[in-house]
C-alpha cells in the first residue's frame, strides 16, 4: 500500500517573519504569531516550498532578524523564477488588478500556482489572502492554465489537519 503524497504548501514571507519575530504587543498580531508557531509544529504533514522572492524578502532588514528568518527556511526547496511565473504574475497585476506595490505578492501567487502547490500559506490579507480578490486571482490562474493554490492562513490550515 502506497502512502498518499503530502500536500504541497508554498510558504510566503509573512510566515517565517511571524515565526521568528519578537512577540507583538498587538493582541491580534501576537495571536497570529502563536498560530504560526502552532502550524510550524505540524509542518511535517506537508511538502514545503518557497521561492527566490521569499529568500530575497527574508534576507532584507535587520541582519539578526534576517538570519533567524533564513534559518527557519533551511532545507525547504526553492522555486526559481520562470518565464511562466513572470507571465502569470503580470496577468495577476493587470487583471485583479493589484497596485504596483503588490508586484512581489503577485509573484508569490504565481510561484505557488506554476509550482503546483496545493496551498499558499500567508498572513498577507491585503493582496494575497483577500476574500474580495480571491475569485479574480483564481480565474486568472485558470485562464493561464494553472490550478490556483488554496490561499489560507495558518489558522485555516491548522483546521484542515
Amino acid at each position: 500500500m502506497t502512502a498518499e503524497p503530502k500536500p504541497t504548501v508554498y510558504i510566503e514571507t509573512t510566515i517565517p517573519s511571524y515565526l521568528t519575530a519578537w512577540s507583538s504587543r498587538d493582541l491580534i498580531r501576537a495571536a497570529e504569531q502563536q498560530l504560526t508557531k502552532e502550524w510550524w509544529e505540524v509542518r511535517d504533514r506537508y511538502e514545503l516550498r518557497i521561492s527566490t522572492y521569499v529568500v530575497r524578502e527574508c534576507e532584507a532588514g535587520d541582519p539578526e532578524a534576517a538570519d533567524a528568518r533564513m534559518k527557519s527556511l533551511d532545507d525547504i526547496p526553492i522555486f526559481a523564477p520562470s518565464d511562466q511565473g513572470d507571465l502569470l504574475a503580470e496577468q495577476l497585476m493587470l487583471g485583479v488588478p493589484l497596485p504596483p506595490v503588490a508586484s512581489v505578492d503577485a509573484s508569490h501567487i504565481a510561484s505557488a500556482a506554476v509550482g503546483r502547490c496545493r496551498y499558499l500559506l500567508t498572513w498577507n490579507c491585503t493582496h494575497i489572502a483577500n476574500a474580495t480578490l480571491r475569485s479574480k486571482i483564481e480565474a486568472i490562474c485558470r485562464q493561464m492554465g494553472y490550478e490556483p493554490p488554496i490561499i489560507c492562513t495558518p489558522k485555516e490550515l491548522l483546521g484542515a489537519t
